[in-house]
């Protein structure tokens, strides 16, 4: 039997009342604060009864024998659960949009993104965009350099933009540089990167006949330019100064919660390991939220993650915010799922 099956309206509304005023005010509530503050009519004597409930089931606790009690991990659950319930669609936000309307690149969408949560929810804002293998070829160009060198720039779908400095047998002019691109994009965008390697090793191994020499160069050059360009995971992260300011005014575990913020600062310059973790929770399009132990990680057993994954042509991309358990749920559930919203719609109109 689970928690909620055998809690009534009342055990939901104190629950509610007590996580509310715990997320505003960092002090364990009390059971008097409960009886004059939940609006129900009931005694003090009654909601400690409510209190010692909620704490069987796990929802709630005592720090201290002598306190009113906090949330538990799974008291924060119920409460966010009932929020996802009642939640309605995000309207669109003329300002917002204009704002990320400017991004030049899917990347600079998605650094905007993550300023905008950042700043919205005052906690750290994120966005990544996953590696994909269907990463398509948009198309190359190549750029004489000084001496036999070329640059070759090589642009695929989401933005991805990589560039490379190869030596070449000959020196090529800017006009021969120019066919040769319009050749190879002619012949290969649109196909995956692995796809369009393959590609130009089957073209090349063919009779040399069938190929002139321009045909032959414009392979050659794309071999080269793609032969170390991989689909990457992009991850932008906003306003960590945010977080410092929140764990300093924590008076509870204070150094466990400044150590705690040493960990996820660590995570974030070495991004690999928090895109790790991320990318644990791209399974399906929508909003989610994971609190505590959820997120399957003890680095982020202090933390909450609320995010949006959704379609981004044929990948998924995950925009969200990074903060301790004790959020402001309701405001970061209707920022992501704004900024979320508008984003979609920008990609949608690409």
């Amino acid at each position: 039997m689970t928690a909620n099956s055998t809690m009534t309206d009342r055990h939901h509304r104190i629950l509610a009342s007590l996580v509310a005023e715990y997320i505003e005010q960092g002090e364990p509530v009390s059971s008097a604060w409960l009886a004059e503050n939940s609006a129900l009519g009931l005694s003090s004597a009654t909601v400690r009864n409510i209190l010692a409930r909620l704490e069987d089931q796990g929802l709630v606790r005592q720090p201290h024998t002598s306190s009113g009690r906090i949330p538990t991990d799974h008291g924060y659950r119920q409460y966010v659960d009932e929020l996802l319930e009642s939640r309605r669609p995000p309207r669109p936000v003329r300002d917002l949009e204009a704002r990320l309307r400017r991004s030049a690149t899917v990347g600079d969408l998605l650094a905007h993104a993550s300023q905008e949560l950042s700043r919205a929810s005052h906690q750290v804002g994120f966005a990544l965009a996953p590696a994909s293998s269907s990463l398509r070829l948009k198309h190359i160009d190549f750029v004489g350099l000084d001496g036999c060198r070329v640059l070759v720039i090589i642009v695929a779908t989401g933005g991805q933009v990589t560039h490379r400095a190869i030596e070449t047998a000959e020196r090529y002019d800017a006009t021969t540089l120019q066919q040769a691109a319009n050749y190879v994009n002619a012949e290969l965008a649109g196909l995956t990167l692995d796809e369009a390697r393959t590609a130009i090793v089957t073209r090349l191994r063919e009779e040399r006949q069938l190929y002139d020499a321009l045909m032959r160069r414009a392979l050659v050059l794309a071999q080269s330019g793609l032969h170390e360009v991989a689909p990457e995971e992009t991850l932008h992260v906003q306003g960590t100064s945010f977080l410092v300011e929140e764990l300093r005014s924590e008076t509870d575990g204070r150094q466990e919660a400044l150590e705690t913020l040493r960990v996820l600062l660590r995570m974030i310059e070495e991004k690999h390991r928090l895109v790790e973790l991320l990318t644990r929770s791209l399974e399906t399009p929508g909003l989610t939220v994971l609190i505590g132990e959820e997120s399957g990680s003890p680095e982020l057993r202090p933390f909450s993650v609320v995010l949006s994954t959704f379609q981004d042509g044929d990948r998924l991309s995950t925009i969200g915010i990074i903060g301790p358990t004790r959020m402001r749920y309701q405001r970061a559930i209707s920022v992501v799922d704004g900024v979320s919203h508008t984003v979609a719609r920008l990609f949608e109109g690409q």
